[in-house]
């Protein structure tokens, strides 16, 4: 009989729990970072625009007052590290985090995106201990975010085809950033966090429909129909210019690979999208 082989399991070892920042706490990563950190009873703030500790990327004077008397920072910058004024913005938060002496920063970042490379380096050369967690496009897009409501109408158009993404559930981010807040041996490290597999946006459509039993058309449209389109769903500007820069620049091939950022940190496989819609299907978000 042929003898099992096992991963090997990680030996690690926890820090003292010093109370963290979650900016973008009500976003897709950060909820789920605050609710972990929660329930292991770790002392944690949820910071953005409309929760308690309150923090607005359009206004730095709310930026210090919610730094003050933490010891990590977990950032993810609204909506994209990509979009205008990112990298300035970073720049302020890194020194006013050196000031409120901040012993570690998380950021969530981009793969392929010129902006989101300058913010890192940022982080990385700030003199605070740094993980980064470069990731590819979140798995939760196509349930928490504006790809749902063309998918409950069984049509789904994008400006784009063949292009392959290595969609990453976005617990698995979560999962990363517990760890680099939590545990040691994560400092200094980047990690590049995908998929196991590689997927066209049609392919995503295709899974989700064979999960829920119905069939989703997917279209692709001219870039000009796409931004009208998003226009008629009241999606604001700032997003619409964001999406035009992913589809126009980024998706373009050069993400076009699995990365292993999720081994590296976890021990573990990251989740196939597979599991992610079998997931989400069942909570019949999809209609």
């Amino acid at each position: 009989m042929k003898a099992q082989t096992h991963e090997p399991a990680r030996t690690v070892k926890s820090q003292a729990q010093q109370p963290v920042l979650v900016i973008g706490g009500n976003g897709k990563t950060g909820k789920r970072i605050v609710q972990q950190l929660s329930e292991l009873h770790w002392p944690v703030k949820a910071a953005s625009r409309s929760c308690e500790t309150r923090f607005d990327w359009h206004d730095i004077n709310t930026w210090k007052p919610a730094l003050q008397g933490m010891h990590a920072v977990y950032i993810s910058f609204q909506p994209d590290l990509a979009v205008p004024g990112s990298i300035d913005a970073i720049r302020q938060l890194v020194k006013i985090a050196s000031e409120t002496d901040i012993q570690k920063l998380v950021l969530l970042s981009g793969r392929g995106e010129e902006e989101a490379e300058k913010c890192e380096h940022i982080v990385i050369n700030s003199g605070i201990d740094w993980t980064i967690l470069r990731a590819s496009w979140f798995c939760q897009n196509f349930s928490e975010g504006f790809f749902l409501e063309p998918l409950q109408a069984n049509h789904f158009a994008l400006p784009i085809d063949n292009i392959a993404e290595p969609f990453i559930d976005t617990d698995d981010i979560a999962d990363v950033a517990i760890a680099a807040l939590t545990e040691d041996g994560h400092s200094k490290k980047l990690y590049e966090l995908t998929g196991p597999r590689l997927l066209t946006f049609r392919e995503a459509t295709e899974e989700i429909g064979k999960a829920i039993g119905r069939i989703i058309r997917y279209e692709q449209i001219s870039l000009d129909e796409y931004t009208a389109m998003l226009k008629n769903y009241n999606v604001p500007q700032e997003y619409i210019r964001l999406m035009t820069y992913l589809f126009t620049e980024v998706l373009d091939g050069r993400n076009q690979s699995v990365k292993d950022g999720v081994q590296q940190a976890l021990g573990r496989k990251p989740t196939d999208f597979s599991e992610y819609v079998r997931k989400t299907a069942a909570t019949g978000i999809w209609g």
